[in-house]
C-alpha cells in the first residue's frame, strides 16, 4: 500500500473515505505478491492493482463491503487446491490463489503514508480485529541527473513514474527550476562535481547520470561520481566523444578500474531517438544493472518467474505478517 501513498495522502486531506485490500499470503503463484494492494473509494474509483486485473472486481466489492460496514474482511481469490474456483472469486490466469484483507484507512496509516510519499524509509504497522499487519518500503532508490536540458526533463519524467527519486544538477539557474522539472524531489544550482561532493549517503541503489554535454563539466562530475559508492555512473554522448572524454579522464587521474564502471554511451540500444524514447533506453539500463538481468526479452528466457521478483512480495522490502487468512 505505501506505493500508493502519492494517491492516497491528497484523498485523505479531502476527507475521502479510502478502503485497502491487501494481499496476505500467495498459494502457488499470483501476478503480485504479500503486500500488494488495490484501494477504493466510496463512489469506486480504484487506485492500484493486487492482480493485474484477474480478480480486481472481487477485490473492489471486498473493499467496499469494508468501506460500507466500518469492518476489517477476509477472502481467498483464485483458485482452491483441487483446482476449483472458490465461489466467490474468479481464478487467477496463473492458477494460482491469494488471501487478502480489507479495511478501512484511518489516521493510523498517515504517518507511514507521509514518509512513504517523501520517499522515506516507511513501515506501516496497524491492528485489524487484534491482529498485526505490518508493510516495510526502502526509501525510494535515488537517481541523480547532472545537466538540465530537454533530454534531463524527460529523464527526470521517466525516472520519476517508475519510482525513483530524481535530482536534478546544473550550473545554470535558468534551466534547473522547478517549473521545468516538476517531477523531481530536489532541484539543485550548483557545479555537478561541487554537488557531488556533499552527498552524504549514496549507496548501490543511486544511479548518477551525467547529461551535461560540456567537458569542462563532465569530466570532473564523472571523476568524482565514479569514485563514490553508488550502483550506477552513466554519461551520454557519440561514441566519439565517449572515446575523447575516456583520453581526458584518465589524464585527470581516474583509473581503468574506475573507468570500467561508466555505462557510456547511455542507455539500452532500443531503437529510438526522442528524449522519452532515450530516458526509457536510460532506465532499461539502470534498472537491468541493478538486477544483473540480461535485457533479453521475456521469451527467450527459461523458468516459472517472471521479471526477478520472488512471489512472495509485492515491492521492494514489502514484508505482510500475522494476519489470518479467510
Amino acid at each position: 500500500m505505501l506505493d500508493l501513498a502519492a494517491d492516497l495522502v491528497p484523498l485523505m486531506d479531502a476527507g475521502v473515505p479510502v478502503a485497502a485490500v491487501t494481499v496476505t499470503a500467495v498459494v502457488r503463484s499470483a501476478p503480485r505478491g504479500i503486500g500488494a494492494t488495490l484501494a477504493v473509494t466510496r463512489d469506486a474509483r480504484v487506485i492500484g492493482s493486487i492482480s493485474g486485473g484477474c480478480v480486481e472486481s472481487d477485490a473492489v466489492m471486498l473493499g467496499l463491503d469494508a468501506l460500507r460496514t466500518g469492518t476489517v474482511r477476509r477472502a481467498r481469490f483464485g483458485f482452491t487446491a483441487d483446482g476449483t474456483v472458490t465461489p466467490i472469486a474468479a481464478g487467477l490466469a496463473c492458477g494460482g490463489a491469494v488471501d487478502v484483507v480489507a479495511y478501512p484507512l484511518d489516521a493510523d496509516a498517515r504517518p507511514a503514508l507521509d514518509a512513504a510519499r517523501a520517499g522515506r524509509a516507511a513501515t506501516l504497522r496497524l491492528e485489524l480485529d487484534g491482529e498485526p499487519l505490518v508493510l516495510h518500503r526502502p526509501a525510494a532508490a535515488r537517481l541523480i541527473i547532472l545537466g538540465a536540458g530537454e533530454h534531463a526533463a524527460a529523464l527526470c519524467r521517466v525516472g520519476a513514474a517508475a519510482g525513483f527519486a530524481v535530482t536534478v544538477c546544473d550550473d545554470w539557474a535558468l534551466l534547473a527550476t522547478r517549473e521545468r522539472f516538476p517531477e523531481a524531489a530536489e532541484v539543485v544550482v550548483a557545479a555537478p562535481h561541487e554537488y557531488l561532493a556533499t552527498l552524504d549517503d549514496p549507496d548501490e541503489r543511486t544511479a548518477v547520470c551525467v547529461l551535461t554535454h560540456d567537458e569542462r563539466l563532465d569530466v570532473p562530475a564523472l571523476r568524482a561520481a565514479l569514485r563514490l559508492p553508488v550502483g550506477f555512473v552513466g554519461a551520454m554522448g557519440a561514441r566519439a566523444t565517449v572515446n575523447r572524454r575516456a583520453q581526458l579522464l584518465r589524464a585527470a587521474g581516474v583509473t581503468d578500474a574506475e573507468l570500467s564502471r561508466l555505462h557510456s554511451p547511455l542507455g539500452l540500444d532500443l531503437g529510438g531517438s526522442s528524449p522519452e524514447e532515450t530516458a526509457l533506453s536510460v532506465i532499461a539500463e539502470i534498472v537491468a544493472s541493478r538486477h544483473s538481468a540480461s535485457a533479453r526479452p521475456l521469451r527467450e528466457g527459461t523458468g516459472a518467474r517472471l521479471h526477478g521478483g520472488a512471489t512472495s512480495r509485492a515491492d521492494e522490502g514489502a514484508v505482510f505478517c500475522g494476519v489470518r487468512s479467510a
